[in-house]
């Protein structure tokens, strides 16, 4: 049975859009039409963001509760979405092909946790700080909601990538538009499901699903709306931040990434390797912040090389809807295609495939991909320096801690990162050095506590933690005698 969904979430209910524009949803897996939603268009942003102004703007309205109401109906929103997970989930996995038990981690809880946390954060944070002026009397330093926000997400990781933006901006008393991916809109009308059932004023949270880039890039510039919160290429951030440089409107960029994997001299293979999916091929290497950069020291390489094949290569392949699937198809025909062209690129530049690189036996339909090893890479090949967005890890020699730290900082992004090593402490070191917004040792965990984002080409700003509340209040300086 598709979905059919032919109204978009304005103002607190289901709205006729402005035309008869459809997006059609396919399955990774299979190929099937899973349904159609209504695409919205300028006229339906014009909409959502008259709402979304409106909503705070009202004197009375959410930008101007106290932050405890704020935090019950936030809390609210975290219970409605937690019943409403398992479907969720499906959707997601359906959509972009994420193995059912990563998404169940990720796309089913981290929505509702990040609701819950930052609930709790506007609870602790008092809206006036009284300080002692350096001239004479006292200043008040008040944090204020920014204003009208415009979320666009990406579709890697699109339940917990919308709520990066839309738990801490809520919290912060801001009004939203959001603009999900055309290849994953049907989680999102769950969404909107959920804000309703919450109690979520009219307004607050507008959901306006677009094809192709027309109506992002006029939430991006349209002259209702105070910041935009984008995840996606660099190739687009740089667009949205240079419209927004124009306007003088504050931006939150998380952008591509091409990490480095580093593994020292002294690491124990065996221990490592257990933790190194998560941190490598991730939801098929369609996320943003793993090492794809498997810096190896001479000394180890071959052996390095053969752990790698052999974890590749032994990862179950299926349907991402089976628990037992580890590695489920690419998220659409296109990604298939640019990540094999990367995959000859590399071919050609003079790396050694030890695994992978084809379409796997058995799966006659469906966006897959082999998991794909490459040695005999220097950092300076076309797949070293390209955020690939696939299965595919080039394997890079270095020759000792000093030449691992310019290796890893040879590259034009800076998001993530891992040290592997049996010296926690060298690990710690070596990390400190690496240009890069966030870095694991011995395993990545994002922290929902702690601020996310990049350097160079991987963004501005950051996401997550107190920081990322910080990023959707202005301040204020009251001068007092």
């Amino acid at each position: 049975m598709t979905v059919q969904a032919e109204a978009l979430f304005i103002d607190g209910g289901w709205t006729r859009p402005s035309t008869s524009q459809r997006i059609a949803v396919h399955s990774a897996s299979t190929e099937e039409l899973l349904g159609h939603v209504a695409a919205g268009v300028e006229a339906d942003i014009d909409a959502a963001v008259a709402a979304a102004r409106r909503a705070f703007d009202d004197p009375r309205g959410w930008s101007s509760w106290e932050a405890a109401a704020r935090a019950e109906v936030l809390e609210r929103f975290a219970a409605e979405l937690s019943a409403r997970s398992g479907e969720i989930v499906r959707h997601v996995s359906s959509q972009n092909g994420m193995p059912i038990r990563i998404a169940q981690q990720t796309e089913g809880l981290v929505p509702a946790n990040l609701l819950r946390y930052y609930a709790g954060l506007i609870r602790e944070q008092p809206p006036e700080e009284l300080r002692t002026s350096l001239v004479s009397g006292t200043t008040a330093v008040r944090k204020e909601p920014i204003g009208v926000v415009g979320a666009i997400v990406p579709w890697n990781f699109p339940q917990s990538l919308t709520f990066f933006k839309l738990a801490p901006s809520l919290a912060a008393g801001c009004t939203v538009v959001l603009k999900p991916s055309s290849e994953t809109v049907l989680d999102a009308l769950l969404i909107a499901d959920a804000a309703i059932a919450a109690g979520l004023p009219p307004g607050v949270l507008n959901v306006v699903p677009g094809s192709g880039r027309g109506a992002g890039a006029h939430l991006v510039r349209h002259p209702g709306v105070d910041k935009i919160a984008f995840t996606g290429s660099t190739e687009a951030g740089r667009s949205i931040a240079e419209t927004c440089g124009r306007l003088l409107r504050p931006v939150t960029l998380e952008l591509g990434g091409k990490s480095a994997g580093i593994i020292l001299d002294d690491a124990d293979l065996t221990v490592s390797m257990k933790g190194m999916f998560s941190s490598c091929l991730l939801n098929q290497g369609q996320s943003c912040f793993i090492s794809t950069r498997i810096l190896a020291p001479r000394s180890r390489y071959d052996e390095v090389v053969d752990a790698f094949t052999a974890l590749a290569s032994s990862l179950p392949i299926g349907d991402p809807l089976d628990k037992a699937t580890v590695i489920g198809p690419l998220a659409s025909r296109k990604q298939r295609d640019s990540v094999e062209a990367y995959i000859a690129t590399g071919t050609a530049e003079g790396g050694r495939i030890t695994t992978g690189g084809r379409r796997p036996t058995g799966f006659d339909r469906g966006w897959y991909l082999e998991p794909t090893i490459f040695a005999d890479v220097a950092n300076d090949h076309t797949i070293a320096r390209d955020e690939i967005f696939g299965p595919v890890l080039a394997i890079i020699p270095f020759t000792d801690d000093d030449d691992a730290i310019r290796i890893a900082n040879d590259s034009d992004y800076g998001l993530g990162g891992t040290v592997w090593t049996a010296d926690t402490d060298r690990g710690h070191a070596l990390a400190r050095k690496v240009a890069t917004g966030t870095i694991g040792v011995n395993g990545f965990t994002m922290d929902p506590g702690a601020p996310f984002g990049g350097v160079k080409a991987s963004g501005l700003g950051r996401e997550l933690g107190p920081e990322g509340l910080t990023a959707y209040q202005r301040y204020k300086s009251i001068y007092l005698p």
